[in-house]
């Protein structure tokens, strides 16, 4: 049954990109997405960590994650735009 944690965390990175591609008013594929959670979660869970915020369980992983890939997609637009 470990293999069901990596199912969870692939989704859980799928959601968390879509929620956060959403939110920026961005259009991407599910893979892109994919990879905006995933590294939006360890950002999200690094800055919860600076800030001193303690969490578990899915939902505010889910929100770390959101928030994470929210900043991680702000930080490639500014990118972008030069």
């Amino acid at each position: 049954m470990e293999g069901i944690n990596w199912i969870v965390v692939i989704l859980v990175g799928i959601f968390a990109g879509w929620i956060a591609e959403r939110i920026m008013n961005r259009s991407h594929g599910i893979l892109t997405n994919l990879i905006v959670g995933l590294v939006g979660a360890f950002v999200g869970h690094w800055l919860a960590g600076v800030l001193g915020i303690a969490y578990s369980g899915l939902i505010p992983s889910l929100i770390a994650a959101v928030a994470g890939a929210v900043v991680l997609l702000f930080m490639l637009g500014l990118f972008k735009r030069r």
